[in-house]
């Protein structure tokens, strides 16, 4: 849930008279590697490993079934709020001859993203989104051709799940069609989405109402975050930003508030903009929002996305415990699988962030493990949570299950099946939690008892 632009600015005002704020923005520190674009959860989705890295299938295994469960992909942002807020202080800033060179081309280029927004739909799945759900589809058949040839073959079913909401559904109908691009015959056994809100949709439903009531009214919560906005570094960052856009007698004019809301809209269309370049091709605001600036701002919104969906507090669940379900269902769905109670040979699954984020740190995945002590608020130089990482815009867990034979005995008799797990985090090959111990030291294949185990599903 995004805070209010009159909301964001009053924290961070009120907050800056606090005096531990100074010390949360001296633990801040630009992230190493991070690169020059800060887009954090609205950052377009890349496949993190080249497939001919991947470890070899162990000797006798082949692929029986794989499921997934994938953020939406790239859309319009949700509104025009941003947008309309940022025209409205141009507008202002030009009937007073107070625009920069650089100032009089961000109008237009506003203007050119909200048509684009418009035309796409508010909160709805944009042409790029499309692109990386179909080209995910396609390279998850070609690392499993044998699979996708028996469940052909097998006439097994793909069971295709969504949280109902347009642009998931819409995502779930690209990737299927990706699939069947590749494999016409795959059509007949690709069932319908179909509409799962306490699987797919959990934040948002009754018997969460706690965790809603947390993000609402939790003081903690909004204390820590008040202490972030508030550091002395957000009107730094803000008046640098109007600087470069507005005449000095201008940015002088402006208060505080004034400046942190325009910079905090400017920097979220940004973020945005790139989820619409098939849309809006010509639209760039990388030249607004220099690097060190949006670095800035991309922390306060990983600040927030922490706290209300990640990791959060030492010692508090409350983010993260409803995720629970989606992780029952990765495992019963493997489980019936290797129990020969399900004919399936896919399940799919198509969410959210308010899923993906929280599913992550049940499952350990990487820069989803470590909390943020009450007294020591999150920050980029000792935490290693970021929303592009964790989360981007089509971001998928894969879950792919392989039977071989079981053997046992000195001269290696043949006990009957046997059951390993791969993992792929946003196409990469990744470990499951450090109490799981993986088939051999390194690999990335678990046996299915093994994860029985270390998740307490014996």
């Amino acid at each position: 849930m995004k805070r209010t632009l009159s909301s964001l600015a009053a924290l961070a005002l009120a907050a800056a008279a606090v005096t531990t704020a100074g010390s949360a923005a001296s633990a801040h520190t630009p992230a190493a590697g991070s690169g020059r674009h800060f887009y954090t959860t609205k950052t377009t989705y890349a496949p993190q490993q080249d497939p001919r890295a991947y470890e070899a299938v162990p000797a006798s295994f082949t692929p029986v079934f794989t499921e997934s469960v994938s953020r939406h992909g790239s859309r319009a942002m949700s509104d025009s709020e941003d947008g309309d807020a940022v025209l409205a202080v141009v507008r202002d800033a030009e009937s007073e001859g107070a625009l920069t060179r650089l100032g009089a081309r961000l109008g237009p280029q506003v203007e050119s993203l909200l048509a684009a927004a418009s035309a796409v739909g508010y909160g709805e799945l944009a042409g790029r989104g499309v692109q990386e759900q179909r080209q995910t589809a396609r390279r998850m058949e070609q690392r499993l051709p044998s699979l996708f040839r028996r469940i052909v073959a097998g006439r097994e079913p793909v069971e295709v799940k969504t949280s109902g909401v347009a642009r998931a559904t819409a995502s779930a109908d690209a990737f299927t069609g990706g699939l069947t691009a590749g494999e016409p015959e795959l059509a007949e056994l690709v069932q319908a989405p179909a509409t799962d809100k306490d699987l797919l949709y959990f934040h948002k439903q009754p018997q969460n109402a706690a965790y809603r009531e947390y993000v609402e009214n939790d003081t903690d919560l909004a204390a820590v975050l008040a202490r972030i906005d508030g550091a002395p570094a957000t009107a730094r960052n803000a008046r640098e930003v109007a600087a470069r856009l507005f005449t000095g007698r201008y940015v002088a004019a402006m208060t505080a508030e004034e400046r942190i809301a325009f910079a905090r809209s400017l920097y979220e269309l940004y973020a945005a903009a790139p989820d619409l370049r098939v849309e809006a091709p010509g639209v760039d605001l990388d030249v607004f929002v220099p690097a060190r600036n949006a670095q800035w701002f991309s922390y306060l919104d990983d600040a927030e996305e922490f706290y209300e969906k990640g990791p959060s507090f030492s010692g508090r669940t409350i983010t993260y415990d409803m995720a629970d379900v989606l992780l029952d269902d990765l495992f019963d769905q493997v489980e019936a699988k290797a129990a020969g109670t399900s004919t399936k040979g896919a399940a799919l699954r198509f969410t959210h962030a308010e899923e993906i984020i929280p599913l992550a740190v049940l499952l350990g995945l990487p820069g989803s493990t470590e909390p943020a002590d009450l007294d020591e608020p999150y920050t980029y130089k000792d935490n290693a949570w970021r929303g592009a990482r964790v989360a981007p815009m089509a971001a998928n867990v894969q879950w792919d299950l392989f039977a071989g034979p079981r053997q046992s005995g000195k001269k290696g008799a043949v006990r009957g099946t046997r059951y390993l797990v791969r993992m792929l985090y946003n196409e990469k090959e990744t470990s499951f939690k450090a109490s799981c111990r993986p088939v051999s030291r390194g690999s990335h294949f678990y046996d299915l008892d093994e994860l029985r185990r270390c998740f307490d599903r014996s």
